[in-house]
């Protein structure tokens, strides 16, 4: 901190203090001076409880406890000039402790606090009062993720890496680096956020939020993937016993699985979603304009190959792509949904039998008059 000397135009640096040095104690000061302005922390919050001991089980204490203006639970942990190892932990535990709290009990909370500090104050008003005038019955307390605020003048690397690493998991926590300075027998303090930085919190909870995200599609990815080996494990072993098609080939985690047709770059599949199975022809030979070709004459032949498949199939020449299909697909199954999965499998086992036998030479023929 510097302070500027206009008529000079030169700054003069300001040094800055320990609490120790002029014998500020955690609770009798620190404490205090966020509880009476605790808009020094860089937003609105209604303190509703200092040193609160209301825990089951457990003699802990922490030492403020806060709303802020969602409604949400914020635990100021107060250090003075050193964090020590524990802040975080001490934290967690009082978030975790507070998780429960309803909205009646954080409303008698509320008024145990006012009951010792201002008498002539009611808790509910003061609520709807600090929600600017909302109704008490549509206010939502402790709804949302607790929140984590720790003061300190100075934090140790292992509180750092540690709310760093709690930050990358979605977890709410901030830090406030609180630093008094003297200067012409005045005392100056200096309240910064330090962590996440205020001009990119924003930026960091939204990238954690992100990260969180990517890592629960993963976990979400990566049991649908063990899931569908699991079920063309069991396919395979029904199909085989009624066709020889895919006698070489091993379960996958795709969602389809495929065997030659006897025409290279068309294979047969069975494919498995949340929406449907089918049985399939992919014609994907050479070049788009052959591919279409091929189609073209399978599709002259439609009505033949339907009468011998059974049933209408679904012709796509998708004219935007390089390859073209024709497939018969069964809507409503999902392969995620293991009550499907008998389904499915008699589905399947029946479909792709036909479809080879009406299909398989007719392609054959469409790809060698190319």
């Amino acid at each position: 901190m510097f302070v500027l000397d206009k008529e000079a135009n030169k700054i003069t640096k300001v040094e800055s203090k320990t609490f120790h040095d002029f014998g500020f104690k955690e609770r009798e000061h620190l404490q205090e001076w966020i509880a009476n302005y605790p808009e020094c922390l860089g937003e609105k919050l209604l303190i509703i409880q200092k040193e609160f001991d209301g825990f089951n089980d457990t003699n802990e204490r922490l030492d403020l406890l806060a709303l802020d203006e969602s409604g949400t639970i914020v635990v100021i942990e107060n250090k003075l000039d050193d964090t020590g190892r524990d802040v975080t932990w001490q934290a967690l535990k009082y978030v975790s402790y507070c998780s429960t709290l309803s909205k009646q009990q954080i409303k008698e909370i509320y008024q145990a606090y006012l009951d010792k500090y201002s008498p002539n104050e009611n808790a509910e008003e003061n609520i709807i009062e600090f929600f600017n005038g909302k109704p008490f019955s549509e206010i939502s307390l402790n709804e949302n993720d607790q929140r984590m605020i720790l003061v300190a003048g100075k934090f140790r690397k292992e509180v750092t890496s540690t709310v760093m690493w709690m930050l990358n998991h979605g977890i709410k926590v901030q830090c406030i680096k609180v630093t008094p300075y003297e200067y012409n027998q005045q005392i100056l303090l200096d309240m910064e956020q330090i962590i996440p930085v205020k001009e990119a919190e924003d930026y960091i909870i939204k990238m954690a939020d992100k990260t969180r995200e990517e890592k629960e599609v993963k976990e979400a990815n990566r049991d649908i993937l063990e899931l569908r080996k699991i079920f063309w494990i069991e396919l395979l072993e029904k199909f085989n016993t009624c066709s020889n098609q895919f006698k070489n080939v091993n379960a996958s985690t795709d969602h389809w699985l495929s065997s030659g047709s006897g025409v290279s770059g068309a294979p047969f599949s069975f494919v498995i979603t949340k929406n449907y199975a089918a049985v399939e022809v992919l014609i994907n030979i050479s070049s788009k304009e052959e591919n279409k070709k091929i189609y073209d004459k399978l599709f002259q032949n439609k009505e033949a190959i339907e009468n011998s498949y059974g049933v209408p199939l679904t012709w796509e020449r998708l004219d935007d792509k390089k390859s073209a299909r024709i497939t018969h697909r069964m809507f409503g199954v999902d392969v995620t949904n293991r009550e499907d999965w008998d389904k499915i499998k008699d589905f399947l086992c029946e479909a792709m039998v036909k479809f080879e036998k009406a299909i398989k030479e007719p392609l054959k023929k469409a790809a060698s008059s190319k």
